[in-house]
């Protein structure tokens, strides 16, 4: 793993002691032992260069992402969450109160010709960040809080993590996000239909993935009525609770 700056942490949960002060705890939001399965496509409604053959999710935290291979899809110009992981419905859901201090992406290792591709066709260079949801009614989900949009192209084939210059106060229940207002190689695929991600796209645009909707402003809400199968997107967010 690559750490841009700041501190590297593992999996799992680590215990914070200090003389006279309460126990806390750094969770990291996203991350388990999952095994993708293999040969099968992704959706049809995510943003991907040509290609008919199957994927397979690989071991580790977050999964492997499908660049470079056919096809390479991406996340693009959209905020989105992991809705499932199987029969985990909470995944990306913050469990206690406390501080995200840091968020870590893995990435996929485009080709030049892909990388060129969504650079043309999904606003510029790849790019994303962290954002925290609060759930609403209908599908709609208030931005809470968000952290910087960082470049991706130079992390392409590896885990990288980005501590924030601030860190972002939430509440439990809320919900980790991934903004992308470009694109960014972070889909795991050849998953089965138990796996989803949602999106912040209206009932109408599931299939327009190069209008811009990537939910960026605070304290708005925004439907996030498009749901997509058999991937996963490949982030997680370091929390440290609140004694």
């Amino acid at each position: 793993m690559i750490t841009i700056s700041g501190f590297l942490l593992g999996a799992g949960v680590l215990v914070l002691v200090a003389p006279g002060i309460a126990l806390g705890t750094i969770t990291e939001i996203g991350v388990v032992a999952q095994v993708g399965a293999s040969s099968a496509t992704g959706t049809s409604s995510v943003t991907g260069i040509s290609g008919t053959g199957g994927a397979t999710g690989g071991t580790g935290t977050t999964g492997s992402p499908s660049c470079p291979g056919s096809p390479c899809l991406a996340v693009s110009e959209t905020t989105g969450y992991q809705v499932k992981l199987g029969s985990d419905r909470k995944l990306m859901t913050i469990p206690h109160a406390g501080s995200i201090v840091a968020w870590t992406v893995t990435l996929g290792d485009p080709t030049a010709a892909q990388t060129s591709y969504f650079d043309t066709n999904e606003g510029g260079p790849a790019s994303a960040g962290i954002a925290i949801l609060k759930a609403g009614k209908s599908l709609h989900f208030t931005l809470e809080a968000q952290g910087p949009i960082v470049p991706l192209a130079k992390y392409f084939g590896e885990t990288a993590q980005f501590p924030l210059p601030t860190a972002l106060s939430v509440k439990k229940g809320w919900i980790v996000a991934l903004s992308v207002p470009t694109w960014a190689p972070t889909l795991a695929l050849g998953y089965p239909n138990t796996t989803s991600w949602r999106a912040s796209r209206a009932k109408k645009g599931c299939t327009t993935t190069s209008t811009q909707t990537a939910q960026q402003t605070l304290d708005t809400s925004v439907e996030y009525y498009c749901l997509y199968q058999t991937a996963r997107l490949t982030y997680s967010a370091t929390l440290i609770t609140t004694p």
